[in-house]
């Protein structure tokens, strides 16, 4: 299995799913991270100059030209099973679960914490961030 989380640092889980420079990937096997990588994650800055979508039915990001760059952020974590950030828009969380990757909407702000805690099947997740 392999968790993504997204970050700027590569310690600390970005506020922002589509602002984020990187994932920071953990293998996980027999319930231990046995690897860790850091991938380039395409955002937004990616995008500057394209027609952006504001305020869709369904919440932010739900528009078709938004659902192409969600694709390209995604693109990187395909072979993740879970992905674990501290916001990100509702087209990106629903652009995660059609693609099998299921979001995490965290309070932590420490990857490796983060990561611990849905290992031992504590960490919460919170809708509510979604914007």
């Amino acid at each position: 299995m392999k968790i993504a989380v997204v970050t700027d640092d590569k310690e600390t889980i970005s506020q922002h799913f589509g602002m984020a420079h990187y994932y920071l990937i953990c293998t996980v096997t027999d319930g231990k991270i046995t690897g860790r990588e850091i991938r380039p994650k395409p955002g937004h800055d990616q995008f500057a100059g394209e027609h952006h979508e504001e305020h869709q039915e369904g919440g932010h990001g739900n528009g078709p030209h938004s659902e192409a760059r969600h694709g390209t952020m995604m693109d990187p974590i395909s072979d993740c099973q879970v992905l674990i950030a501290r916001g990100m828009g509702m087209g990106a969380h629903n652009s995660l679960r059609m693609r099998n990757i299921t979001p995490f909407i965290t309070d932590i702000s420490n990857a490796q914490a983060a990561v611990d805690s849905y290992l031992a099947g504590t960490l919460q997740d919170h809708p509510e961030l979604l914007h």
